[in-house]
């Protein structure tokens, strides 16, 4: 599981400074509006709705675009779009298993988007539960080190142990803890409460398996990854590449 951890992370990081930031603030709103119309508009009886803005504020979207989206999501303002989360599925290069997250207000716009993505870059569509059942549902909860050492291992295990995690990862500069997803705002309070920072706790699929590749290969998985990724509709794209080292390096 690390090889993905450290790819996720990477991944996460990365967004924080992304150059395409207009596109990153775009999906972490309309996460939020998401979150708001299926739960409501107060983040206190809503923790997906929480955590949504959470992961917005981290990555520095202002706090009146925030705002503006629990408002639409909640009815407290016009102008919210029908959004409908869609999960498609497929194969990368080499075999390797590929889950795309999407929230759109247009079904036939994502699946052509997705599908062109898929043929383009070597992969191709998968029926309905064909490659899901290699993944499954867990909480996630990523917490980053800090400079004089006092947030290692045992302090985050210490923290979230009698909360229901199952499993802490050093992934190097953070560390990952993994829960059930019915454990995760548990865990993500356990942390608060032990005065431990978190940059995004939030439900994500973790490959029960993964696809070992050399360098060359998995560059050609990995920019399917960022094509799928760059799409408007697309909120996370899940794969099941165990990332070799050089790769991270070289990305990170």
């Amino acid at each position: 599981m690390s090889g993905h951890s450290k790819w996720a992370t990477t991944k996460h990081k990365k967004a924080v400074v992304d150059a395409r930031r207009s596109s990153m603030f775009a999906k972490l709103i309309k996460n939020v509006e998401v979150a708001a119309r299926t739960g409501g508009g107060d983040p206190a009886g809503n923790p997906t709705l929480f955590d949504a803005i959470v992961k917005a504020k981290k990555s520095s979207v202002p706090n009146d675009n925030i705002d503006r989206a629990v408002k639409r999501g909640s009815g407290a303002e016009a102008g919210g779009a029908d959004y409908q989360s869609i999960m498609y599925e497929g194969y990368a290069a080499h075999g390797v298993a590929v889950l795309v997250e999407c929230l759109t207000d247009n079904r036939n716009r994502a699946a052509a988007d997705v599908r062109i993505a898929f043929s383009r870059n070597g992969g191709s569509m998968a029926d309905p539960g064909s490659v899901s059942y290699l993944f499954t549902r867990k909480g996630l909860v990523l917490v980053p080190k800090d400079e004089d050492g006092e947030v290692d291992e045992d302090a985050v295990m210490g923290a979230v142990l009698d909360a229901g995690a199952e499993e802490v990862n050093d992934l190097g500069d953070a560390f990952e803890v993994i829960s059930e997803p019915t454990d995760l705002v548990a865990v993500r309070d356990a942390l608060s409460g032990a005065g431990l920072e978190y940059d995004s706790a939030e439900a994500s699929f973790v490959p029960s398996m993964q696809v070992p590749l050399p360098a060359d290969q998995a560059e050609s998985v990995i920019r399917l990854v960022d094509v799928l990724e760059e799409l408007d509709d697309v909120q996370n794209v899940y794969a099941n590449l165990e990332v070799p080292d050089e790769v991270l390096a070289a990305r990170g």
